[in-house]
């Protein structure tokens, strides 16, 4: 399963970027495989509709579940449609890596 995370930047060391929508990257974490890939968000500096172009990046990789810091009331209702599961994580200093963590137990 592949699981997207909202990231300030393209390492592990990088924390949890609380706005889905506009998120520098998402790193792509693969459960089966334990490997992580870094997408550069295109959508982070556009003017509106960067949240539904970001729901559909993440659902064209497939993802199965997103984590962020919040989501969108429009993203919300598009999520559920396409049956991805929304993770809230508050805690604003957690890494990816952490999160990666987390998402093992």
């Amino acid at each position: 399963m592949k699981v997207a995370i909202t990231s300030s930047g393209n390492t592990l060391k990088s924390t949890l970027d609380k706005r889905f929508g506009r998120c520098s990257f998402f790193a792509i974490y693969d459960t089966l495989t334990d490997e992580v890939e870094f997408i550069p968000n295109p959508n982070k500096d556009a003017e509106e509709g960067a949240g539904p172009a970001s729901v559909q990046l993440v659902a064209s990789v497939p993802v199965e579940k997103i984590v962020s810091g919040e989501f969108g009331f429009k993203i919300k209702s598009l999520l559920v449609e396409l049956r991805i599961q929304m993770i809230v994580v508050k805690d604003a200093d957690k890494t990816i890596e952490d999160i990666i963590e987390l998402l093992k137990h």
